[in-house]
């Protein structure tokens, strides 16, 4: 397993990180202790989680793991994010210095940690002003309570905002961005990837399999059935089935992962992750497993580079759809300038 700096920061995290959304949910607890263990046995020690995956209970089963293995914390970057609902209140969602005070707290209380490595804004919160949020996560750093920033599901703007309002009122900076990247959804390349780089701000790509349409396990105009994500809801958020079948670009994306993966002698998942992990700025790619055959699948791909002739395959065959301006070539000429 390689290894890359967290962002702008001194820590060390795997190249693969294990996401913990599935765990008390799609994976029971006995699953999710087996996923952890195999991801550490196979030389992963960055774990990502969230307060409201599965409402808490994601957080208690990775706190019962770190309680029943001693020693196994001090070789874990552990991740997680508050933002939304934890109750039915007005103030058990948001950004807000009352809300983040209790969520934090109980965070902590549910992992059974004294700090906790990252922790992140799980997405922008238009009615607290951001360095209301800042201002918060600086004193959580001072009080020992986390040890770096990040956020997630921020726009282009939204993050240079943090990150410019963090750098000049000396607070803690934003050493991450945890959006979705995949072959499929690549319009964080228009913005936030350069914002990214001229910020030191580090990617944790989250969904980097589309959820499950780059393994090649759907197939054009048949809606999944079974024991998949999308077998078992056709029209479940983002990666619904229909409008993305209903695109030629997707299975030419797919075609194209199934050929490259093919010549490899690896498997499209693994290829998917390869892609994505090389892209710039990613620090370290989020894996959504399920079960350890799934698991044993994505951890083949620690160590997978493609060439440059591989690469420049999925990127002409993923190039995203762009209108003329302000993000395609017209619009990209009025901001150049050469000498």
């Amino acid at each position: 397993m390689e290894h890359r700096p967290l962002g702008p920061t001194g820590t060390l995290v795997s190249t693969l990180c294990l996401g913990a959304m599935t765990f008390g949910k799609e994976s029971d607890e006995k699953t999710s202790h087996a996923l952890l263990d195999r991801f550490v046995e196979r030389g992963g020690d960055f774990i990502d989680t969230a307060d409201v995956y599965s409402q808490g209970r994601s957080e208690e089963i990775i706190g019962r793991w770190f309680a029943a293995r001693p020693g196994v914390r001090d070789r874990v970057v552990l991740a997680t994010k508050g933002r939304f609902p934890m109750g039915d209140g007005p103030n058990d969602l948001g950004l807000s210095r009352t809300y983040l005070t209790r969520a934090l707290d109980a965070s902590l209380r549910r992992l059974g940690v004294e700090a906790i490595d990252l922790y992140q804004a799980h997405a922008w919160d238009p009615l607290t002003p951001i360095e209301e949020t800042l201002r918060f996560y600086d004193d959580a750093v001072r009080a020992g309570k986390i040890r770096y920033v990040g956020v997630s599901n921020f726009v282009g703007w939204q993050l240079q905002k943090a990150a410019t309002l963090a750098e000049v009122r000396g607070l803690t900076p934003i050493a991450t961005l945890q959006p979705q990247y995949n072959l499929i959804s690549r319009d964080i390349e228009f913005e936030l990837v350069d914002v990214c780089r001229n910020e030191g701000v580090g990617i944790l790509p989250w969904s980097p399999l589309a959820g499950g349409w780059l393994t090649g396990k759907y197939r054009r105009d048949e809606v999944p059935t079974g024991a998949t994500r999308l077998g078992e809801d056709p029209e479940r958020g983002m990666e619904a089935y229909a409008p993305r079948n209903a695109q030629e670009r997707t299975w030419r994306i797919v075609d194209t992962v199934r050929q490259v993966a093919e010549a490899r002698g690896a498997s499209m998942a693994q290829v998917a992750l390869a892609w994505v992990a090389d892209r710039p700025m990613v620090t370290s790619v989020i894996l959504g497993a399920r079960t350890l055959e799934q698991l044993d699948d994505n951890l083949g791909a620690a160590g997978l580079h493609l060439s440059e002739s591989e690469t420049a395959l999925l990127d002409e065959a993923s190039a995203p759809t762009v209108a003329d301006y302000p993000y395609g070539g017209p619009g990209v000429d009025q901001r150049s300038r050469s000498f």
